[in-house]
């Protein structure tokens, strides 16, 4: 079956994932290389030939309606996909010595890695890099079964077999909408309160679910309340959240320009610190050599220097 003309311009899905990312048409636009007008016009064609609106629009930034998030959702894994196979094209240009191919958490892949890269791309241009992002569980395992070279997770466990090394400690961020009765609590909440309050939450296999309940299974004795709602992405996530359903746990990194435009609010959690490893995973045993061993070094020169990261610190 031929592919319709409402999904034949990926272009433009990716750039209204980026504007779910970073918060505005503004900052998406240079994240592309293009002009805010040429962006907003991009944008706006493609809420014509899919006959829904996207994005609402407010002087403090851009935020997806709900329709929006749902398509984001949906073009994530297809601009994804796209993003392989374009590096998998190149790669039949080069060796397979210059081939990498990388497995990611979300929050790694979206909000590190693309500068990982860049550095990367700099210091090895002839190299193909096909990169693949999942849950943590996912992205150990594609590199247990030796479907990629190497990973970055974000759980609170690295399986056997394989070799870690933190590379930055990110910090979780509890989010609510604006009007929740937690938005105005000047002290904050209890982690009492937090674990047994039922939250938006990720799937099983999500590093920053898993880390979140062990967390608070170690810091309170309060049952924890099984989640409210599970969804696949961080957008989604964000958008139920600031619609008033729930609150929920994202790394700091996911939820920064949300906060800046204050479609959603950070709540304190009394006496205690949500931080969690950010880690790089290699088979054990095995060295790393060429393009991952590049890869390794800049990601590691990056953290010890503190440049990225946002919210998360590097060490």
């Amino acid at each position: 079956m031929p592919l319709s003309a409402r999904v034949n311009d990926l272009t433009s899905f990716d750039l209204l994932l980026s504007v779910a990312r970073l918060g505005s048409v503004g900052a998406a636009a240079r994240a592309h290389g293009m002009t805010q007008p040429a962006a907003s016009s991009r944008l706006s064609h493609l809420e014509r030939r899919l006959g829904l609106q996207l994005l609402e629009r407010s002087p403090r930034g851009s935020r997806l309606t709900e329709h929006g998030a749902l398509v984001a959702d949906w073009a994530r894994e297809a601009v994804q996909a796209a993003a392989a196979m374009d590096a998998g094209l190149l790669s039949l240009r080069g060796s397979a010595q210059s081939r990498l191919r990388v497995a990611a958490s979300q929050t790694v892949a979206e909000y590190l890695l693309p500068h990982w890269l860049a550095a990367f791309q700099a210091s090895v241009p002839d190299a193909a890099v096909a990169l693949t992002a999942g849950n943590s569980d996912d992205v150990a395992a594609a590199v247990l079964d030796g479907r990629a070279d190497l990973g970055f997770v974000e759980g609170p466990q690295i399986p056997s077999g394989l070799s870690s090394k933190q590379v930055a400690r990110d910090q979780l961020a509890v989010i609510v909408a604006p009007r929740h009765p937690w938005a105005r609590r000047r002290s904050g909440i209890t982690a009492d309160e937090l674990a047994a309050t039922p939250l938006i939450a990720r799937e099983h296999g999500s590093g920053t679910r898993r880390y979140l309940e062990r967390a608070l299974a170690a810091r309170t004795s309060t049952p924890l309340a099984a989640p409210l709602l599970e969804l696949p992405s961080t957008t989604a996530i964000k958008t139920a959240v600031a619609d008033g359903i729930a609150p929920a746990v994202l790394s700091s990194l996911a939820v920064a320009a949300d906060l800046a435009n204050r479609s959603i609010l950070a709540v304190p959690v009394q006496d205690f610190e949500l931080h969690r490893d950010l880690r790089m995973v290699h088979p054990r045993g095995r060295k790393l050599l060429g393009p991952a061993l590049e890869l390794a070094a800049i990601a590691r020169r990056d953290a010890a220097s503190g440049r990225r990261g946002g919210s998360a610190s590097h060490v």
